[in-house]
């Protein structure tokens, strides 16, 4: 009950609502209808994932640094895995939108820092820190110090922020959730299928997972 409290007050600002800041201007999201499943199997190359990562039931985000939706929801998710597990793992997908200065740079910073083992310590970090780094002149300053404060080496740091191993990294991303027609950060499937317009609630998504997990526990009972 405490941490499902704790849950609710971390959605308080209901966290999942998209954001206008966060959106596209671009022509109309193309709307996948409720309900839509994602096909095709997640690059592995692109997969960061949290939780078990043998887990049945698969969260699966798009989201973007500078977007303040996204970090409100990072804080909700990271605490629904904790309680979930291991049962329900989250995969995330860079989705930096160009109407943010800093975005991709913060999604390379990520990358990079992913090259030697730390995506999610960096993940927390940029989330955590947005205020700091999206307002500042320059990010990069911003991005060297969290690097440093992980305890990763700088200089192959600085070296992995312009490689292509990084860059493309991004790019399979971004292709991804362009084959999905999604244009709006966040966005969150859960079992390969799109959360739907009345879902967007921390109660929400709570109940699109104890769905997901209650039907997957279900089929292995009868297998």
């Amino acid at each position: 009950m405490k941490l499902y409290l704790s849950l609710l007050v971390a959605g308080a600002a209901v966290l999942i609502a998209l954001d206008s800041r966060c959106q596209t201007v671009q022509s109309p999201r193309p709307i996948i209808p409720t309900g839509h499943t994602i096909s095709g199997k997640v690059p592995a190359k692109s997969e960061h994932v949290r939780g078990n990562p043998e887990a049945p039931v698969t969260l699966e985000e798009f989201g973007d640094f500078e977007c303040p939706s996204c970090a409100n929801l990072a804080t909700f998710l990271e605490q629904l895995i904790k309680e979930y597990h291991p049962r329900v793992r989250l995969i995330f997908h860079n989705f930096p939108l160009a109407m943010h200065s800093y975005a991709r740079d913060a999604a390379l910073a990520a990358e990079a820092a992913g090259l030697q083992g730390h995506f999610w310590e960096m993940h927390d970090m940029l989330f955590k820190q947005q205020a700091g780094w999206s307002g500042a002149a320059i990010a990069g300053v911003q991005f060297d110090s969290y690097a440093e404060t992980l305890g990763l080496d700088l200089n192959q740091f600085r070296r992995d922020l312009k490689s292509d191993k990084v860059r493309e990294r991004i790019e399979a991303d971004q292709a991804r959730a362009k084959s999905l027609g999604i244009k709006i950060a966040p966005s969150l499937f859960i079992d390969g299928r799109e959360m739907g317009p009345n879902d967007r609630t921390p109660e929400g998504v709570r109940k699109l997972v104890e769905e997901a997990v209650r039907a997957k526990s279900s089929r292995s009972e009868r297998q």
